[in-house]
């Protein structure tokens, strides 16, 4: 087994995760699940910073039922806040739900 070194090939960025802020711009908690990380509850007028895998989904629960919220991937740039109240607003019409 020979290992040979290659000049001038650009390596590959293997950016597997994602840091960015779920921000809750509401007066109510919002409650989301993200499967195996963590369920957390964004508090009223709050951020949460977060380290998320690319792939990995977001969900938000309306009338019992879960919701895939977004789903992380390589358009999300590292420090980028996401209005959750926006987001969930936009897709619960997306969705038709009240």
């Amino acid at each position: 087994v020979s290992i040979a070194e290659s000049e001038g090939m650009p390596e590959k960025p293997n950016k597997e995760y994602i840091s960015f802020t779920l921000s809750n711009t509401t007066v109510k908690s919002i409650p989301l699940q993200i499967p195996s990380v963590m369920t957390p509850n964004l508090s009223p007028n709050s951020k949460r910073g977060v380290d998320l895998k690319i792939g990995q989904e977001i969900y938000f629960k309306s009338g019992g039922t879960k919701h895939l919220l977004l789903k992380v991937d390589n358009t999300m740039k590292d420090g980028q806040e996401v209005d959750v109240a926006a987001l969930i607003k936009e897709r619960k019409e997306e969705l038709g739900l009240k």
